[in-house]
């Protein structure tokens, strides 16, 4: 937060207010501050900071709320409350999507709400499948069809891409800086033919490699295996 805050003013010449939004699960974790002393100067930057986790306690506020933020907190607050319980995320999800077509808001908005609500409380398969049946059917009842089955195919194609792209960009970075390695042609020798759970696999196997190259015999060999 501090480098973004200075390299703003840097740009732009302008006063820049930071303010952090914490979206972790662990209720004693707020910072507020970045600081550092040297030979008698100091630097640093403090903020105020927003706790998710803090609004269980206003719920009917959010409820009653038409910002559409408080649909982005609402969703993840019921994420993390029914991790492991698939049913209980099953009802709130659809209670949430529903609640986007009664705020009155824009097609694109309940799209883009509902694209954030669809990746933050993730079901299995069969699940998703029959809530996507009570969506559709909700529709046609209301005669809004906001999120149509291709908008959501196209939502999911375009969510795991970007995901799977921005989880693998990092983990580039990540070996590169381990292994002291140039990350320009990372990308291109670990994307080829691996999947979003090879992604994962490559995470963990990052931790314990000793070189770029025990990565990058891993990557081969799941890449001839996809092959055969």
């Amino acid at each position: 937060m501090y480098t973004y805050n200075y390299r703003t003013f840097d740009l732009f010449h302008r006063k820049v207010a930071s303010i952090a939004i914490l979206a972790d699960e662990n209720p004693l974790w707020r910072p507020d501050h970045f600081s550092y002393d040297l030979w008698g100067s100091r630097a640093g930057l403090w903020f105020p900071c927003v706790k998710l986790l803090d609004y269980r306690e206003k719920w009917l506020e959010l409820e009653e709320s038409t910002n559409p933020f408080a649909s982005v907190v609402m969703a993840y607050l019921k994420a993390v409350e029914t991790k492991g319980d698939n049913d209980q995320r099953y009802r709130w999800k659809l209670i949430l999507i529903k609640r986007l077509y009664r705020q009155g808001y824009a097609k694109v908005d309940v799209i883009r709400l509902f694209a954030f609500i669809d990746w933050v409380m993730s079901l299995p398969a069969d699940m998703e499948k029959g809530l996507w049946t009570e969506v559709q059917k909700f529709e046609e009842e209301t005669k809004m069809e906001y999120v149509t089955s291709v908008e959501r195919i196209g939502m999911e194609k375009g969510m795991e891409k970007g995901m799977e792209k921005g989880s693998l960009n990092l983990l580039c970075r990540l070996i590169a800086k381990r292994f002291k390695t140039g990350y320009e042609s990372l990308p291109l020798i670990f994307t080829l033919g691996l999947r979003a759970e090879d992604i994962e696999d490559l995470g963990e196997r990052f931790l314990d490699a000793e070189s770029v190259d025990e990565i990058r015999r891993w990557a081969e060999e799941k890449r001839r295996a996809r092959m055969q």
